[in-house]
């Protein structure tokens, strides 16, 4: 279906490409150190792959949970910025601390500020470009920021395997630089950005009081169930990392992984979503799901470097599909003055969630072996594609309008 017409003739604002280009600088200095990280714990610090799970998904899930705190205070101030800014510059000022460290300890300290700065910045820049957006183009909108942070995603990887090869495999040089893009992406964020003042002058309200919640409607919270649900089947990206290194790719190559993964993610974030805002938002989802289920069996039933690159290319094609539109459903379906606190709630449950998927994720892996790891994955998915289609059954004979 093509996007009306009107649709189509809104410019997206400049403020949006701001917000994209801030987040892929920080996204190449992130990615520069994650796409090698798993290695360094495994191959330099002897850690385990439980171990490594465990330690990844306390860090996503922080970055995930932190946000229920901003996205609520973002509402509270009526201001988005100041909070943004303060998130990133968490980031950035913790990527000389994987450089130095010569213990897991250093390693867990850092990559817990790290995602808690993520998750300072997250709800109030999702809620801030959700203000600065016209709903009608507001899919394309996310996909954009989405398509800008994940060329970051995969620029890192691919600047980081470079470095590799040039210095005799040295994590602590390639981490050095890692930190000069961050630094850059917290200047462009304070000289970039104008944020828009209040429409009318308004009275602080407590965004967390009982009143304040009743106003998400079960919209809203049939979105964060489905975002949970999700997450459980979307554990971290370090296992393709790991499997990459199990099928026999040189330790240099493997940040290649999160390249060709990014990449795909990068082509298809800002098609999709444009596509999102003129098609049913659960049908894209649905068939996001289904291209994952391929993903993880590919991954799971594979032991070629080619298998490897066609199960992470589709993983990026899930991601493309899903993510800026989780973003766009969750604007969509909360009132404006609590958008921050609608992302911070949605991305709370998502932590959790995070959470257990990489724990479960890491312990099948040790025990079971790594396709176990992909094959629940997998089953996570079917059971959101059997609750899209449920939701999707009931709701069909009252003739709602689509979340």
């Amino acid at each position: 279906m093509s996007v009306p017409a009107a649709t189509a003739r809104i410019r997206i604002p400049p403020g949006v490409w701001v917000l994209g280009f801030v987040s892929m600088l920080m996204d190449i200095s992130s990615e520069m150190i994650h796409s090698l990280l798993p290695l360094f714990l495994v191959g330099t610090l002897g850690v385990s792959v439980l171990a490594v799970g465990v330690i990844e998904g306390v860090a996503e899930s922080t970055a995930l949970m932190s946000k229920v705190f901003s996205g609520a205070l973002s509402d509270y101030l009526g201001r988005r910025k100041g909070l943004a800014v303060l998130g990133y510059a968490m980031g950035a000022l913790t990527k000389p601390v994987f450089a130095l460290a010569d213990g897991v300890g250093a390693v867990v300290t850092a990559r817990f500020v790290d995602r808690v700065g993520k998750g300072i910045r997250g709800a109030p820049r999702d809620a801030l470009l959700a203000d600065i957006t016209p709903p009608s183009i507001r899919g394309a909108a996310f996909g954009l920021r989405q398509s800008l942070d994940t060329v970051g995603a995969f620029a890192g990887p691919l600047l980081a395997t470079g470095l590799m090869l040039a210095w005799a495999n040295d994590f602590r040089a390639v981490f050095w630089v890692a930190a000069i893009p961050g630094l850059l992406a917290v200047l462009l964020l304070l000289v970039g950005i104008h944020e828009p003042g209040p429409k009318r002058p308004r009275r602080a309200v407590n965004p967390v009081r009982r009143e304040a919640l009743a106003r998400l409607s079960g919209r809203y919270w049939w979105v964060v169930g489905v975002g949970a649900v999700f997450t459980l089947a979307r554990f971290s990206e370090a296992f393709l990392v790991l499997r990459a290194s199990q099928v026999g790719i040189a330790v240099a190559w493997v940040p290649l992984v999160m390249v060709a993964m990014n990449l795909v993610y990068a082509a298809t974030a800002y098609p999709f979503g444009k596509l999102s805002d003129a098609v049913d938002h659960r049908t894209l989802l649905a068939a996001g799901l289904v291209v994952l289920i391929a993903s993880d069996l590919v991954l799971a039933l594979g032991s070629h470097w080619a298998a490897l690159g066609a199960g992470v290319a589709l993983w990026g094609v899930h991601m493309g599909m899903t993510q800026g539109l989780l973003a766009a459903m969750v604007a969509d379906t909360a009132p404006q003055d609590l958008r921050g606190t609608a992302y911070g709630l949605f991305n709370l449950v998502s932590g959790i969630a995070m959470l257990v998927s990489s724990v479960i994720a890491g312990l099948l892996w040790d025990t079971l072996g790594s396709a176990f790891t992909f094959y629940v994955g997998a089953g996570f998915a079917a059971l959101t594609l059997a609750g899209i289609a449920l939701h999707a059954a009931l709701d069909r004979p009252r003739g709602r309008a689509h979340p």
